[in-house]
């Protein structure tokens, strides 16, 4: 007798996501950006290395580090709408390239003229500033939706090795090479930034082509354009304050407390080097847990990251053991990614993807631009209110403004609509 077959199981059409760690794409990305954070993070290192070598006075470094911060800044907001109005992959190639023109440019410099050090610092922190908008949205282009955490994880992952790695290698370097050929050096690594990474998919944002020149607005009006579009995202305002707050209060307090309470309290330079590492241990740490990790309310979840920031200016406040400050910094260096990677992540699927770049460059130039100011607020506020008193102010804002923050409308999911939930 013949019987009915049983019904097998039907097989899903859907492969499981490949890891963004397989794609040939994001990893030619991820090298660039990795390339171009290791040159960052070392230039610093190596003029300090002038400096020993009586190079380059201390007041040479501080006018060429300054150059290269203005540079920095005045590029972000150019590198955005140039990287909305063309290829963001052009934008990458050329502003890398004007950081590698730098790097021989500050070797010629050296020792004969700080005219020079300090334009060709100008020329290097323009190519770094110019990179970042473009980069950010280079990630949207190249890396699926569905994929972007795990690849925000992993650019931050590569940011954070290089605080650590590039100083090291430098110094390591340093035994066997002068300054001059570890400059050419840098410059080497901005090669690499501007010619590894391959292009994105441009059809999502430039499926009609580039407009003609004729049908353009001006740079202010398209920059201002980009503000319009910050504007229609209240959790993107809110996430920018709370992280103003955060960095110009919380971050340049510790920078500038840290040092003098590992020396007049625990006696010792072994605080500020250990509370440093673990602060950027701890971020690598972050990173890695929000990879996976995928908290039903991102948008608060991400706020108690920022926050916790402020548990490092309260460690410094009290006469704890140097662990706990040291704890208190690992605690700061995960908060702070548990925020980025999806702060990132949801710019990058919330803002208009032709206008990517211009709101990330406001982040970049909100966020940067207003951190030397807390720099240089901060020892005078301690000379005249007292370490303690600045301390706790800072850590009272680095705790209430992103709760604050948490509270406006939309950022409980960094999203204009609540994601659909599924059972």
């Amino acid at each position: 007798m013949p019987t009915t077959p049983t019904p097998t199981a039907a097989k899903s059409d859907t492969p499981p996501p490949r890891s963004v760690l397989r794609d040939t794409a994001f990893l030619r990305l991820w090298a660039g950006t990795t390339a171009s954070g290791l040159a960052t993070w070392a230039l610093p290192f190596v003029l300090g290395l002038a400096v020993l070598h009586r190079d380059l006075g201390a007041a040479g470094l501080g006018l060429v580090l300054a150059a290269r911060t203005a540079g920095f800044l005045a590029a972000v907001a150019v590198g955005g709408v140039l990287a909305d109005r063309h290829s963001r992959r052009t934008v990458v190639l050329w502003s890398a390239l004007a950081a590698a023109v730098a790097a021989p440019l500050l070797a010629a410099g050296l020792g004969r003229s700080l005219v020079v050090m300090t334009a060709a610092a100008a020329l290097a922190g323009a190519g770094q500033g110019a990179c970042r908008p473009a980069f950010q949205a280079l990630t949207a282009e190249t890396v699926a939706p569905e994929r972007r955490q795990q690849a925000n994880a992993a650019m931050t992952m590569a940011v954070r090795s290089s605080t650590l790695a590039g100083p090291a290698l430098t110094a390591l370097l340093a035994a066997f090479l002068d300054v001059w050929t570890l400059l050419l050096g840098i410059g080497l690594l901005w090669l690499v930034a501007a010619l590894v990474p391959g292009k994105g998919s441009a059809a999502v944002d430039r499926a009609d082509g580039p407009a003609e020149p004729a049908a353009r607005a001006g740079f202010r009006a398209e920059f201002l354009e980009g503000i319009r579009e910050a504007r229609r995202h209240p959790w993107f305002l809110a996430g920018l304050a709370a992280l103003v707050a955060v960095i110009a209060l919380g971050y340049s307090a510790t920078s500038v407390a840290l040092p003098l309470i590992s020396r007049d309290r625990y006696d010792t330079e072994w605080v500020l080097a250990a509370a440093m590492t673990a602060y950027t241990v701890g971020a690598l740490g972050g990173a890695l847990v929000i990879a996976r990790w995928r908290p039903r309310s991102q948008g608060w979840a991400a706020f108690a990251g920022l926050a916790a920031y402020g548990v490092a200016p309260l460690s410094l406040m009290l006469p704890v053991h140097p662990v706990v400050v040291v704890a208190a910094y690992a605690v700061a260096g995960i908060g702070i990614e548990l925020f980025n990677v999806p702060w990132f992540t949801a710019t990058q699927r919330e803002v208009a993807p032709d206008k990517l770049a211009r709101v990330s460059s406001l982040d970049f130039l909100v966020s940067y631009g207003l951190a030397p100011v807390g720099l240089a607020l901060i020892a005078p506020a301690i000379d005249a209110f007292g370490v303690t008193t600045v301390l706790a102010a800072c850590a009272a804002a680095c705790f209430l403004v992103p709760a604050a923050a948490a509270l406006v409308p939309t950022a409980r999911h960094f999203a204009r609509t609540a994601p659909a939930t599924t059972d």
